[in-house]
């Protein structure tokens, strides 16, 4: 008999990122990962080629550099900061280290699917919490607390719906959770977010023992190649992921790229301000063609057919054509289709050809 993996690990199915590719065309416009339509700050590229021929040298361990940054910029303790291979890596380590066999995980009914491969990689149940209309409150994920919760996700603004929980409901809902419950707040599209009552976690990280913050490079600052993230902990909770990461868990190319993209501050708003123009625009076209899209805090808009026969047909008329977007069944939402905010050209080619779709 071979080794045998962990049990429920082969029940679990391996996470899917958007499709890359539509049959006929060597270009495509790819709209289905929620990427930088810009790319990434012209500094990132040349940090990246400076170390060329350098690759032969291991990376900072600490990433000290790029943790000094980010406190600078952030006020933050730098000794509560770490870093991971995109912060994804920083979730998944969260979950081996905090989760045990039977524990229960809250998230949001339509929340990121990582979060339910962790609670299942670990052992443990995940739990959701209703929404309405794709909006979730404190209140709906209270009521699913019980003895056995250990932790609580909470993407905000959430992928794939959009939707930003104001930041008095943040607050509301770490209040409610039991002292031993770590609430971790994912603000993968924080750079996105307009609303000036935003709870990204970093005050409550600041002023309590169980609430961690995490956020990424990927999104706003174009660098999901290159995989790092980071997040801001009590200073219990840095230690313990300082002992179960890789010694040198961020390479040299990924350090020395965000800590310039970090910089390039006129890149970020360039990014942000074209996501502020143009995912109210998208809303507001397929809302008009007779279709629901969904107010989106992130870089990204959610919308919904009449069924989801219907929203197969598009996804498949629209790759027919070279336009890629995200079918939302894995999320468990047949029936709708996530666009991410591309170029204005491009966001004009795939309304069009929606359009097409919805007259013919």
């Amino acid at each position: 008999m071979p080794p045998l993996p962990r049990p429920g690990l082969l029940d679990i199915k391996p996470y899917r990122g958007g499709v890359s590719d539509a049959p006929g065309f060597d270009a495509p416009i790819k709209l289905s990962s929620n990427e930088n339509c810009f790319g990434c700050s012209p500094a990132a590229i040349t940090a990246m080629h400076d170390l060329e021929q350098k690759v032969e040298r291991y990376p900072d361990g600490s990433v000290h550099l790029l943790r000094e940054a980010l406190a600078a910029k952030h006020d933050l303790d730098v000794e509560r900061i770490v870093c991971g291979c995109g912060s994804d890596e920083l979730l998944q380590l969260l979950g081996k280290a905090y989760l045990r066999d039977g524990d229960e995980v809250l998230l949001a009914q339509h929340g990121f699917l990582s979060y339910k491969l962790i609670a299942w990689q670990n052992g443990a149940v995940p739990v959701t919490a209703p929404e309405t209309d794709m909006r979730i409150d404190a209140a709906a994920f209270l009521s699913k607390v019980s003895k056995r919760t250990r932790m609580v996700f909470l993407a905000n603004p959430n992928n794939p719906t959009g939707y930003l929980m104001p930041g008095e409901e943040v607050r509301k809902l770490h209040a409610g959770l039991p002292e031993d419950v770590l609430l971790v707040i994912d603000g993968a599209y924080a750079e996105f977010v307009r609303e000036e009552d935003y709870e990204g976690g970093f005050a409550l990280v600041s002023q309590h023992k169980n609430v961690v913050a995490t956020r990424t490079f990927s999104k706003s600052y174009g660098l999901a190649g290159l995989r790092v993230g980071w997040a801001y902990c009590p200073d219990e909770v840095a230690a313990v992921l300082n002992r179960v990461r890789s010694p040198f868990n961020v390479n040299a190319m990924a350090q020395a790229a965000a800590l310039a993209a970090l910089d390039d501050m006129a890149f970020l708003q360039k990014c942000v301000d074209h996501v502020a123009k143009w995912a109210p625009w998208i809303e507001a076209q397929i809302n008009a063609l007779g279709l629901k899209a969904f107010p989106s805090a992130g870089n990204f808009v959610l919308f919904g057919l009449q069924s989801p026969d219907e929203a197969d047909a598009l996804e498949t008329f629209l790759s027919a054509r070279g336009l890629i977007l995200r079918g939302m069944r894995g999320f468990g939402l047949p029936g709708y289709l996530r666009m991410t905010v591309g170029t204005k050209e491009e966001n004009k080619a795939v309304i069009a050809a929606i359009s097409a779709f919805v007259q013919q």
